[in-house]
Order: structure tokens, then sequence, then C-alpha cells
């Protein structure tokens, strides 16, 4: 411990802290604010206690222990900005701190480091950088690796044929065989899309005609052509049949060889695809029994145009959209709900004020408040179409204020949905620069061993390892001791 020339009280001795190379002075009075933490007990006999140069050493970022320190003197804990998080957390939990305890001007910066955290982790989820999976992996996905054939070394054929097709299908840059299958599945999607938008143009439609007799007197007839019906040409059945045949295979294929039916079965883009696929079958069924009103089915027909979310699976930015929206869907909510509410508002209000003040009810175009209603939703949303407006001066001036209202309500909130996405997409660059493999650091060896003091019993065998200068500090030492020692006994 250090010495004491003054003849003080023992907590007011001075202490020097050797932290990661930088000398650290203060007095044990100050380490004794914090009871229960690593500074609060320091002795003599500790491993990290050196005698000879009369100092504790902690092999520890010195750059924390100043913040530290500081919290001991002042019992303020700041951030320093030139450390990560998980350091200075790691750094707490050694000096037996906990991270609670930092000041609240610094939380904001200090607490970055978790959302950073949570975002890797949700990039993890999305496997964005697998492009093949290990067998291990595999393996482990199917959980077979508790199997006993797994275990002995003869993992039975079909189940290495199962791993090898869902690696296919799943794993789009797996293989050279996963690469042609995802391009004929991409090519599908499209013809299929292709062929549901071209079968509506007036060109490629036939119109059956029926020509029925009309007598023109008594004695003249006429054939009269009268419209019958419309339908697509003979060549779009054939390759909506190509493409929903394939369509079926493959999501029979994926079915039958995926490791887990019940997650396969509630998965978005998995439903989307079985409904697009029986809901083509189910139309030609009714076609064939002469069900001719079938225009609320077309409609319902529209939903294999949702197979274009099938190609967020091969383009990580794609999945990195729907992440941040999923992300940021409180805020999403919140701004609908804020919008829903400002239309209603003024929709009510642009309505009574149009009715109160137009001189005519046939100039009031606002007939009722669902008028008021799309009025407002597509002036709140700066579209504008033009087919309602205000016409006196009243109506116009609620009119600017919604206007006004809209851009507000609805940019505010956009930064934060902005920041989300550009903080996934950061991470998801940064991380596609980053090595595959990295070097690991194992665990020191405990090789500190305790230096042996130098006592006046040596008779100055040790001193002959000391320089001249160490080996007359030590003698003034001493003789410092001797003294204080005679002192205190007179």
């Amino acid at each position: 411990m250090a010495v004491n020339l003054l003849g003080s009280s023992d907590s007011d001795a001075r202490i020097i802290l050797n932290v990661g190379g930088t000398r650290f002075e203060t007095t044990k009075s100050t380490l004794k604010k914090l009871p229960a933490t690593r500074l609060s007990k320091l002795t003599e006999q500790l491993s990290y206690y050196d005698p000879i140069l009369n100092e504790y050493f902690f092999d520890r970022h010195p750059g924390v222990f100043s913040q530290v320190l500081n919290y001991y003197r002042t019992g303020k804990l700041h951030y320093p900005l030139n450390v990560c998080g998980p350091l200075f957390e790691d750094e707490l939990s050694y000096w037996g701190l906990q991270r609670e305890e930092v000041e609240p001007c610094c939380w904001m910066t200090y607490t970055k480091h978790r959302s950073t955290a949570e975002t890797l982790s949700i990039l993890d989820s999305l496997e964005l950088d697998t492009v093949r999976s290990s067998q291990q992996e595999v393996i482990k996905k199917f959980g077979w690796d508790d199997d006993f054939d797994y275990i002995q070394g003869r993992l039975p054929k079909y189940k290495k044929m199962m791993m090898i097709i869902w690696q296919i299908f799943e794993e789009p840059r797996s293989s050279t065989i996963a690469k042609v299958i995802t391009v004929i599945s991409i090519f599908f999607i499209l013809v299929s899309i292709l062929s549901f938008v071209l079968q509506t143009l007036s060109m490629f439609r036939i119109t059956d005609i029926d020509f029925v007799t009309v007598y023109v007197n008594k004695t003249t007839t006429d054939r009269t052509p009268t419209l019958s019906r419309q339908h697509v040409h003979s060549s779009f059945d054939i390759v909506e049949w190509i493409c929903n045949t394939w369509f079926i295979f493959e999501i029979m294929i994926r079915f039958i060889v995926s490791p887990n039916k019940k997650e396969f079965c509630k998965s978005f883009l998995n439903i989307i695809d079985f409904l697009a696929t029986s809901w083509f079958y189910f139309t030609w069924a009714l076609i064939k029994l002469n069900v001719n009103d079938n225009e609320a089915l077309d409609l319902l027909s529209t939903i294999r145009i949702m197979r274009l979310f099938k190609l967020f699976n091969h383009h990580p930015g794609l999945k990195v959209i729907i992440t941040s929206m999923k992300y940021s869907s409180s805020v999403l909510w919140l701004l609908i709900f804020f919008v829903l509410i400002a239309v209603a508002i003024f929709a009510a209000l642009i309505y009574y004020a149009e009715r109160m003040t137009t001189r005519h009810p046939n100039e009031n175009m606002f007939r009722s408040i669902p008028d008021a209603l799309w009025f407002n939703m597509i002036t709140m949303s700066t579209i504008g179409y033009g087919d309602l407006y205000p016409k006196t001066m009243l109506g116009m001036l609620i009119g600017a204020v919604s206007t006004v209202a809209g851009v507000l309500i609805i940019d505010l909130p956009m930064p934060i949905i902005v920041e989300s996405f550009a903080n996934f997409y950061t991470h998801l660059r940064a991380r596609s620069k980053l090595p595959k493999t990295r070097r690991k650091i194992g665990p020191a060896e405990p090789t500190v061993k305790k230096r042996t003091p130098v006592t006046t019993i040596d008779n100055g065998q040790n001193l002959k390892l000391l320089g001249q200068t160490a080996r007359t500090s030590m003698f003034s030492t001493k003789t410092v001791i001797n003294n204080n020692i005679k002192s205190s006994v007179a």
C-alpha cells in the first residue's frame, strides 16, 4: 500500500492504479464511495498488486477506466464516445458497476449499440449472406442431428435426396442446378403475369356473335347479329396451363421436402402461391360447367399478380425493404391512424361549410360526407384529381388547411421509416464486405505470478537485481518507515 508520509488517516492514503499502461492516482477514501465494487476491495494480498512499484495493475481499457474513476469522484457516469457499447458494458461489469447508472445525457448514445445488435440479429435471421448451407446446418434444420442413423454415419439415401432437393429449391445460389431452377421459376412467374395482363386487351379477345332472324314486315325477314360473349384467345389458355403446371409441381416438391410442414403452410408466399394456383383450376372447372357470369371470379384471380413477392427471396435489397417496413409497423399504424382522424374531421367541416354557404344546392359538389371523405383523402395525400372541389371561400379555406395538415402528418414520420431502411441497408452493405472467416482469439493462460517483495531481511541479496536508482529509493523508503515506526512507539 502507499506509504503514509504525513501520518494522516489510512482512508486518505494515495493509491496508484495502472490500467492498461496508464497510471491513475487517487485516494482510498474515493474508492470507498461505492461499496461492493472491485476498487473498493483493494488489498495488498491481491494478485494484481505490485509491491515493488507500489501499484495495482489491471489489464483493462484505460479510456473507459478514466470515466469509471471519474464516477467514483463525482458520482456521475458518462459514456466515452471513442469506445463501442459492448466494450463499455464489459468494462462496467468487470469493475462491478451497473449500466443503468449511465447519465441521461449519454443514455441515447450508449444504447445505440443495442439497436445495432438487434439489426444484426434480424439480418442474421434473414440469412441474406447464406449461399449454401453446410451439411450439418441442413441436418439440423431437418431435425436429424439426434438421429441414430446420422450418428452412426449411414444416413438413408432418401434423406440425402431430400436434403439435396431442398437446397435446390430453397437456396437459389447453392449450385448451378439451383440457379437454373430459380431462372425457370422467375420466367414462369413473369410469363403468367404478362399473359394475365395481355388477355385483357381487346385485340386478344374473341367475340362470339349470334344471328337472329328479325321480321322486317309480314313477308320479309333479316338476320341481325347480336353480341353473345367474349373470351380470350386459346393460346392464352395453353400458356396458363403450362405455367400453372410448373407452379403446382414446384409447390408440391417444396412441400414434400420441407423440413417443417407446419411452418411451410404458414408462410405468406406459400399461401399466395397455393391460392393463385388452385384458383386457376377452380375457374377452369367453372368454365367447363358453363358458368358465364364469372366477372367476380376474374377479380379474385388477380391474386396471381402477388406472385411477384416471390422475387423478394432472390434479392437481398427487396428483403431489406420488407423487413424495414415490418420494423417500422408501429410508426406506420400511427401514421394511418392520424390520417384517418384528420380526413374525418376535415370532411365533416368542408361538407357543412359548403352546405351552409352555397347559394344554390345544385352548385354544391359535396352531396354527402362520403364525397367529402374522398375529397380530403386525395387532397391530404397531395394527389388532387380535381373531380371534386369547394366553390365557396370558407370551403376553400378549409381545403387549404387540410392540404397543409396532410403534408405535415404524412411527411413527419417518413424520416423514421427512411432511417430504418437506411440502417438495415447500411449494415447489409457492411456485412457483405466482411471476410467470411475471422481469426478467433482464445482465452489467456492464467500465468500471472505475484512478485516477491524485498524485505529488510534480504541483506541486499535481491538488491543486486535492481539498478542503483531503485536501490537508493528503496533504502530511503526503509529509512522513512523506520523513522515513522520510532515516532509511533515514542
